[in-house]
């Protein structure tokens, strides 16, 4: 996938001492954004999009360095739509990056593809 580094999985994020764990964070250096999965076993909840909201939110005032836009959140989930882009969270202007995601975040297949690898990966290792 162009410009995609896998920053890492289960990413831990403590607010007052609880901690939170994102699924997956890639960094997308065309971009210069975060891109921070969630993977859902069940159908889209609007819990996990207020948590991937959370999560964006954190990314924005605690890991982005200045020169980073606003990070961006996908959801995978099993139900029959399989992903769920939820570009619009935290804040989120889509209106500046349109055009960009076109060419820098790759299609659904390509997306489920990576994710799955890398998900192979970390299975392998434990």
């Amino acid at each position: 996938m162009k410009g995609f580094m896998f920053v890492g999985s289960q990413q831990r994020i403590t607010i007052n001492n609880t901690h939170y764990y994102a699924d997956m964070v890639f960094y997308n250096k065309p971009l210069k954004s975060y891109v921070i999965i969630e993977l859902k076993t069940t159908k889209l909840m609007p819990e996990a999009a207020g948590q991937l909201n959370m999560y964006l939110n954190y990314n924005e005032n605690e890991v982005n360095d200045e020169n980073d836009n606003k990070p961006i959140g996908i959801i995978l989930c099993t139900d029959k739509d399989a992903l769920t882009a939820e570009y619009a969270l935290g804040g989120l202007s889509s209106n500046i990056f349109a055009s960009k995601y076109t060419y820098y975040i790759p299609d659904k297949e390509q997306l489920i593809a990576e994710v799955e690898k890398v998900i192979k990966m970390w299975h392998e290792k434990e």
